[in-house]
């Protein structure tokens, strides 16, 4: 099998219900870059940093499902209140649906290969015939879709 070149990270979105739920943070927690991109703040510096910045994207678990996903342009190191050095995930600020794919809860982030990442959901078009979104995410959850 050929190498993608990159890797994506996996992480719970703890406190989102929904990628709505997600979207409304982003609405109400300006970002801190003028660019407007999102950080996220996590203990550990990953090992594979040069492929997570080859293309990875950040891939967020919600209530039990991937279901969305944000680019990652860099990695910032962020120092704590405490003095400790931790790792600033600097995504884009688009985020964008896959396809859900069910994941069991984890602590922290984990790798996601290109090759076992869901597919980015195409883009809505008017006319266009598609599962209600409740019916779509249970399918999911029980493996059949």
């Amino acid at each position: 099998m050929m190498s993608a070149g990159f890797v994506n990270i996996l992480k719970l979105c703890v406190g989102a219900d929904s990628v709505e739920d997600l979207l409304d943070w982003h609405r109400t927690h300006p970002s801190p870059f003028p660019t407007g991109e999102r950080r996220h703040v996590t203990r550990m510096w990953p090992k594979r940093d040069v492929e997570i910045l080859a293309g990875g994207s950040l891939y967020w678990v919600v209530k039990g499902l991937v279901l969305c996903r944000q680019r990652i342009v860099r990695l910032d190191e962020v120092q704590g209140a405490d003095g400790i050095l931790r790792c600033g995930i600097i995504m884009d600020p688009e985020v964008i649906r896959t396809e859900p794919m069910p994941r069991r809860a984890f602590q922290g982030w984990r790798y996601l290969e290109p090759g076992d990442s869901p597919r980015d959901l195409p883009t809505a078009r008017t006319g266009d015939d598609s599962l209600p979104e409740p019916l779509a995410l249970e399918l999911a959850r029980i493996g059949l879709r």
